[in-house]
């Protein structure tokens, strides 16, 4: 079983600074998940094509399960707004996680997570890029419970806050809301937040540590796959841990192979 983490950048090519349909479906395809975390994804903006890269990642996986849930509608860094409920932004540009999978679904939960209350300054690559004050957008966590080879597992995507402290509230917030779904737990997700602190604060097992950003040298590993040690005795071991170098995005996938 194939576990893997990427923030996508909404599958912007730092190169040419162009989103490409089928470099974005080569990139999917070469990672290879049985359970894809996706993060930065775009339905329906302008700047990705109008395209959908939530699906796009399930036809190059031949996963016939996926699911895009928007934590904003409109572009981060221009206009948006909160979402008013799940099924808010259908026909507008919307931005948010995706979460892929070859395994059945049995359900799927949203939890969504308030903005920092302060803009914080942040890194924005590519040209015209730089330090930039930005105003914090609302995130969400997408949990599926899925039926697998290996018994029911939940698995759970998000991408906490870029704000230092208010993304360690977050995790903890993520942490309870998942225990309310079955053992074995797993979250795969950009937590902007570096090893030590995510394995600390979330009490959960680090399934592989490895620096995945930026993505030219990873210095920081910002992207994880953090398993409940409640239950961690049901899952296969790790067997392989990567993080390859992408045609697309800032980060690096990370890729964790179990059995």
């Amino acid at each position: 079983m194939r576990l893997a983490t990427f923030n996508l950048l909404h599958g912007r090519s730092l190169t040419d600074g162009l989103v490409d349909p089928d470099r974005l479906t080569t990139a999917v395809a070469a990672i290879d998940a049985d359970v894809l975390a996706l993060q930065e994804v775009d339905r329906d903006q302008s700047r990705s094509g109008k395209l959908d890269l939530t699906a796009i990642a399930a036809r190059a996986l031949g996963a016939p399960e996926h699911r895009f849930a928007a934590a904003v509608v409109g572009t981060p860094g221009e206009q948006f707004r909160p979402l008013t409920h799940d099924d808010d932004g259908h026909g507008e540009p919307c931005y948010g996680i995706g979460l892929v999978s070859r395994y059945p679904v049995r359900s799927w939960q949203v939890t969504r997570l308030r903005p920092a209350p302060v803009r914080s300054p942040i890194y924005v690559p590519g040209p015209g890029g730089g330090l930039v004050l930005l105003r914090d957008e609302p995130r969400v966590v997408l949990a599926a419970l899925l039926d697998t080879p290996h018994g029911p597992l939940t698995v759970a995507a998000t991408h906490l806050s870029f704000v230092p402290g208010w993304n360690m509230l977050q995790l903890r917030r993520v942490v309870r809301a998942l225990r309310t779904l079955p053992a074995p737990r797993i979250l795969l997700g950009d937590l902007n937040l570096p090893a030590g602190p995510a394995a600390l604060l979330s009490r959960w097992q680090p399934l592989g540590r490895r620096p995945t950003y930026p993505a030219g040298q990873p210095r920081v590993q910002l992207d994880h796959v953090l398993a409940d040690r409640q239950g961690l005795d049901r899952l296969p071991p790790v067997t392989a841990v990567d993080t390859p170098l992408s045609a697309i995005s800032d980060h690096r996938p990370l890729i964790v192979d179990l059995g």
